[in-house]
């Protein structure tokens, strides 16, 4: 079945890409969950609007994406959650909840997408937490959890 990504999917494609994939997965994983939708002749058209949209919201060259990891991995990110008292998160630090901390410590807007958190944050401390500026560019962030 063909298909078109309306999201980036790992080891499938990006958003904009016309793929190929078994209907089944399509069917039940993709679809659903707003990954893509079904390749119609109409659909270049969305395509395009998708691409478009892509070139608006990612850097366009490495120099850029170089100067905006310098602003990141320059900011103390700091990010007071609610804990027990063996510094045990109440729940876990998601991709928003970075966002919201490095906008607080002055740093620029970044894509709650393009924040990838290794293992899940659930304890008080330093984690390392990385963001994907370019293809090319990763920016390393330190975001240090404090018991709020």
């Amino acid at each position: 079945m063909k298909i078109i990504l309306t999201h980036e999917v790992p080891g499938l494609g990006g958003a904009g890409e016309i793929v190929e994939v078994k209907d089944g997965y399509a069917r039940n994983y993709l679809v659903p969950r707003g990954f893509a939708i079904r390749w119609t002749k109409g659909g270049q058209k969305d395509v395009d609007a998708i691409r478009r949209a892509r070139k608006i919201h990612q850097i366009q060259t490495i120099e850029a994406a170089n100067e905006f990891k310098a602003k990141l991995e320059g900011l103390q990110v700091k990010l007071a959650v609610r804990s027990g008292d063996a510094g045990r998160l109440f729940g876990s630090v998601t991709q928003a909840d970075v966002v919201e901390a490095v906008k607080a410590a002055g740093g620029p807007a970044v894509d709650k997408r393009a924040i990838t958190i290794v293992s899940p944050i659930k304890t008080v401390g330093t984690h390392k937490v990385s963001v994907k500026l370019h293809a090319d560019v990763k920016a390393d962030l330190d975001v240090a959890v404090v018991a709020a």
